[in-house]
């Protein structure tokens, strides 16, 4: 009767204590203004520090002009990718509310935003950007070509294999290129060709992860893919990226060649993280998440700006 009491016991608190990790995995659902936060999604901002590359390398930080034209254009671009992202979610409201965890991190999915008011502060970053577009056009050709991209993305593009996965890149080239065309400088061809090659392999590893973790069901192209495809696809633009980073560094920009260290650092850690975290589903989270990765980030960023600035 004791043992069988101990029994009961031990397997009442080992129940007890998977129903806990069940709910510690649950995320928790944003509501009120921190829905409305969550739903631009100021986490993704980072991507757009894309925009800043040009003023660096181009050598105009120390330039006050620059400086404000590129944070301006970078501030723009982050209106613009808010209202990209909730067009996005608008667009899959069905497929996010039956997924594991978007039902409960996506605000529309979650019903703690409604559709109304999303709609409301999609059409206001839409009128933001056409006004930008009229009265400084070198950056807004950039953001119209971005918006209408994403939303072609959104509505057709995503659903086709490989050119879903170069749309992801081409926003991040557009961002560098707009902001060359802020500051008005010209832009490298190998900064152009790196951007595209590096924005080539985040989209492959995304796509990668997410036939990992959610299978094929998750994104109807996924259905087109399978992971030693995907694997071939992040390898060639890995090493591209560090190649045409390597070419860019000797002959554009001779003093950053030893800052292909970081670069390299980067590369081997974040495959580490998707090897052995199933990291790389969300390349944004990565980042914040991983301290050696945030950390060979700012020390690349730091040190080119040092160098070129010397």
């Amino acid at each position: 009767m004791t043992d069988d009491r101990a029994s009961e016991t031990s397997l009442s608190s080992v129940q007890r204590a998977a129903s806990t990790q069940r709910e510690a995995r649950v995320p928790a659902v944003p509501v009120g203004f921190q829905a409305v936060w969550s739903l631009i999604r100021p986490r993704q901002w980072v991507k757009n520090s894309f925009v800043l590359a040009p003023l660096v390398f181009a050598v105009q930080i120390s330039n006050p002009v620059a400086l404000r034209q590129a944070v301006a254009a970078t501030f723009l671009f982050c209106l613009a990718s808010s209202a990209v992202y909730i067009f996005n979610d608008w667009r899959d409201l069905d497929g996010d509310r039956a997924h594991p965890t978007k039902r409960f991190t996506r605000p529309l999915a979650a019903e703690t935003v409604s559709v109304r008011t999303a709609g409301a502060l999609l059409i206001l970053l839409w009128l933001v950007v056409i006004g930008v577009a009229a009265w400084w056009p070198p950056v807004g050709v950039g953001l119209l070509v971005y918006v209408l991209l994403n939303a072609a993305y959104s509505v057709h593009l995503k659903r086709v294999p490989v050119v879903d996965i170069f749309c992801v890149a081409a926003g991040f080239v557009l961002r560098v290129a707009s902001g060359a065309a802020a500051i008005a400088v010209p832009l490298s061809a190998w900064m152009l060709i790196t951007t595209l090659c590096l924005a080539l392999y985040l989209a492959a590893v995304k796509r990668r992860q997410e036939l990992v973790v959610a299978g094929q069901g998750a994104r109807h192209v996924l259905g087109a893919y399978t992971i030693p495809l995907l694997d071939r696809y992040a390898q060639m633009a890995a090493t591209a990226a560090l190649v045409f980073y390597g070419l860019f560094a000797s002959t554009v920009r001779p003093e950053l060649a030893g800052t292909t260290a970081f670069v390299l650092f980067g590369f081997f850690r974040y495959s580490y993280l998707v090897e052995a975290h199933e990291a790389g589903e969300n390349p944004t989270e990565v980042l914040w998440r991983d301290r050696p990765l945030a950390a060979v980030v700012v020390l690349w960023a730091v040190t080119a700006v040092w160098l070129v600035a010397l």
